[in-house]
C-alpha cells in the first residue's frame, strides 16, 4: 500500500511507461498508436474531481496529451520535454507548492531530476530497477504502467478508507 499524505495538492506524471506499458504500435502507414487503460483515465478524473490537480510532463510529443488537456481542463501538459526537473520546478514555483505537496510518478532514469524535487516519489511496478539505487524513498505501485498505476494513486489519495481492502 502506498504511503501518501493527505496534503498532496498536485500529482505530476510521466506518460510513456506510466499511462502505457511502454509499448508503441506502429502501423504500416507509420502511424504511432499507444494503448491506455480506462482505469488510469478514471484515476485522473477522480483526482481532479476531488480537488487534486494533475499534470503531465512527457519526454515525447503526442496528440494523446491534448486528449487529457481537453477532457480534464488540465493547465499543465508538457510534451517533448528533456529536462523534466526544470519544468516541474517551474510548475511548483508558479503554484507556490512545497515538495511535500507534490507527488511525481515516473518509470525511468529521465525522471530522476523530477523525483529529486518532491517528497512523494512513485514508480509503476514495471519501472527501471536502476531507480532503486538513484531515488531515495521511492514507492512502487502494485500495478504496472498502463494497467492501473495512476488509478492506484488516485484510490490511495481519494478513497483512503477502502484502499487497504483493494491493494
Amino acid at each position: 500500500m502506498l504511503e501518501l499524505s493527505d496534503k498532496i495538492k498536485l500529482v505530476v506524471s510521466d506518460f510513456d511507461g506510466v499511462f502505457t506499458d511502454g509499448s508503441v504500435y506502429i502501423s504500416e502507414k507509420n502511424e504511432v498508436q499507444k494503448k491506455l487503460n480506462f482505469k488510469d483515465i478514471m484515476g485522473v478524473s477522480m483526482l481532479v474531481k476531488n480537488g487534486i490537480d494533475f499534470a503531465i510532463i512527457s519526454g515525447e510529443k503526442s496528440s494523446i496529451l491534448d486528449y487529457f488537456k481537453d477532457k480534464f481542463d488540465l493547465k499543465e501538459i508538457h510534451g517533448g520535454i528533456r529536462q523534466k526537473g526544470i519544468v516541474l520546478s517551474d510548475i511548483m514555483q508558479k503554484y507556490n507548492l512545497s515538495p511535500s505537496e507534490v507527488l511525481y510518478i515516473g518509470d525511468d532514469i529521465n525522471d530522476i531530476p523530477a523525483f529529486e524535487l518532491v517528497e512523494y516519489k512513485v514508480a509503476p511496478k514495471n519501472y527501471n530497477p536502476v531507480l532503486n539505487f538513484m531515488v531515495k524513498n521511492l514507492q512502487i505501485t502494485k500495478s504496472f504502467g498502463g494497467q492501473g498505476a495512476i488509478r492506484e494513486i488516485a484510490d490511495t489519495l481519494v478513497n483512503r478508507e477502502y484502499v487497504g481492502k483493494i491493494y
